[in-house]
């Protein structure tokens, strides 16, 4: 299988994580999107809505949006629940982080590491701020009261959070705030096979 996708982009990373994590074996493909590689015309093909990550299957099938991947490639692992309920709650950390936290984290540090925090989108990145804070404060919430999001053991729904909060500070949020954040971030550093943003 090809994975194409920017090793520093969180929704990118958090699927090599994955990979890593399960062993599983894949081709990875680096994207420039700065340089309009994801707007050409055979990777439109593969994926219409002309974003990364993408996976690419051997058969040629295409898979397209983070959490769809990681609990693709995950499905039949310990990282994704069989139960119907713990499944959902997966899912719904998984569209918190889509809805509540990527749009604000990973866009402050997007303008912020990817563009050099221009003046002309310093206003957008200061109105990302609180967006930001409130998504962090209510994952300090469940961490302070369970080791991962779902409970006691390492999920997708980590994997996905994971991926931008860890970088978080690339953005301007100060992740000191976020104890039970931080000891979380630090838990998931310590897992067998776990690689690093590289």
């Amino acid at each position: 299988m090809k994975i194409y996708g920017d090793i520093q982009s969180g929704n990118c990373y958090k699927v090599k994580l994955l990979c890593s994590l399960l062993d599983i074996e894949h081709e990875w493909v680096q994207v420039d999107i700065l340089a309009g590689e994801t707007q050409a015309p055979d990777f439109l093909a593969k994926n219409p809505n002309g974003k990364i990550p993408l996976l690419e299957l051997s058969d040629g099938r295409c898979l397209s949006e983070s959490n769809a991947i990681l609990n693709y490639l995950a499905f039949g692992s310990a990282l994704l629940p069989r139960d119907s309920f713990e499944l959902a709650k997966v899912q719904q950390w998984q569209f918190f982080e889509q809805y509540s936290h990527e749009p604000y984290i990973a866009v402050a540090r997007f303008i912020a590491k990817y563009l050099g925090l221009p003046e002309a989108r310093r206003a957008e990145y200061e109105a990302k701020q609180s967006g930001g804070h409130k998504a962090l404060a209510v994952m300090e919430r469940q961490l302070s009261t369970s080791p991962y999001l779902t409970g006691d053991s390492l999920s997708t729904a980590d994997i996905s959070l994971y991926g931008y909060t860890h970088v978080a500070h690339e953005g301007g949020f100060d992740l000191n705030e976020y104890p039970s954040v931080l000891a979380w971030i630090d838990r998931v550093q310590k897992h067998q096979k776990y690689i690093g943003m590289v």
